[in-house]
């Protein structure tokens, strides 16, 4: 699996996990051991002293946070170690964030939440930054790929399709009806998309699956969909080396199957959570949010309604291990988690 100029020694990218479960930590230990590490940009800001010491605004200490938080992954990933930033378009500082990890010497962004159609105009100093949509479907990716050949005469460096019915945090469907619609479980996107990529690109770059990926017989079944890689989030965020608390990683180790539930995400797009105290309230209609600290993302339903929760705030506890009123978001995967692993073992389990 070779990425832009980048080839790791294993075809497989660490899922991007906000706020602050995929930090520089899990993504520095991932890339050490031979695959893609990758720090979620989204809210890395709210434990940064460029925040909390009140002498910069939130936006602004989330850009100087990114670039702390690649330099430290770098660190442990070493020279070889590949480091990638996933940044989501839902974000209000959505561009302010790319242009922040590409200054930060961040080697690929990987963009989801939305349809990255000005990536390359972001980046466009940034010549050796690999670019990665995440996509559900052959359509999305000729979309994004139309625009960008159109806009600014470059083409994607891979595609990650995600399958909504099984992927965590905020999916790629409009409606949670859509979450399950066959056409995007991975048996059908995958090699519509890679039909895409040979028939109308002409060229070989390479379609990674993710959503529901555990373990070898996963992997293996998606290259025989014509994938070139694997990205898994759920299974390594229980990790020793993940940037969670051990409060969220117990989360996960209990979660049962009957836990695992969709919400209607203040972003306005599905999302795949653990259904604790906090989210059983809000199914229910009866939801009390903490104030909105950040103002992060760009269509914003509590914001501008007040009808759901400050999603930020919701995701801070969760990281932090704030049972009663987190917000949890996980794969459906979450139910295989039974002890907390190290990052080592399970690369080495997947690709012995």
């Amino acid at each position: 699996m070779k990425i832009g100029k980048y080839e790791p020694r294993y075809p497989l990218i660490q899922g991007g996990m906000g706020v602050d479960i995929s930090g520089a930590n899990l993504a520095g230990n991932v890339a050490k051991c031979g695959a893609i590490g990758t720090i979620a940009s989204v809210g890395i800001a709210h434990k940064s002293s460029y925040y909390l010491s009140g002498e910069h605004n939130y936006f602004d200490a989330n850009e100087l946070a990114i670039k702390e938080e690649i330099a430290n992954a770098k660190k442990i990933a070493g020279s070889e170690g590949i480091i990638a930033v996933n940044c989501m378009v839902a974000l209000t500082d959505y561009d302010r964030q790319v242009r922040s990890s590409a200054e930060g010497g961040a080697d690929i962004i990987i963009s989801g939440a939305g349809l990255p159609l000005r990536l390359p105009d972001y980046t466009k100093d940034f010549p050796d930054v690999a670019l990665v949509p995440i996509v559900s479907s052959a359509k999305a990716a000729s979309l994004i790929t139309r625009r960008w050949e159109e806009k600014y005469h470059r083409i994607p460096d891979a595609f990650i399709v995600e399958e909504p019915a099984t992927a965590g945090g905020h999916l790629g469907a409009t409606t949670i009806e859509q979450v399950y619609d066959p056409a995007l479980k991975l048996e059908n996107a995958v090699p519509d998309v890679v039909r895409f990529v040979h028939d109308e690109m002409k060229c070989d770059i390479p379609v990674i699956a993710a959503g529901g990926i555990w373990d070898k017989n996963d992997i293996e079944r998606v290259f025989s969909l014509g994938a070139k890689g694997v990205q898994m989030g759920t299974r390594f965020a229980c990790t020793v080396e993940g940037d969670a608390s051990d409060r969220f990683k117990q989360a996960y180790i209990d979660a049962k199957e009957e836990d695992v539930v969709l919400i209607h995400s203040p972003a306005g797009l599905p999302g795949r959570a653990i259904k604790n105290p906090f989210v059983a309230k809000y199914l229910e209609g009866n939801v009390e949010s903490k104030p909105c600290f950040a103002n992060c993302l760009s269509h914003c339903r509590y914001r501008k309604t007040r009808e759901t929760f400050c999603i930020a705030a919701a995701l801070v506890d969760a990281q932090a291990g704030n049972w009663e009123t987190g917000l949890f978001f996980c794969g459906s995967n979450v139910v295989k988690v039974n002890k907390v692993e190290k990052v080592a073992d399970i690369i080495s389990e997947l690709f012995d």
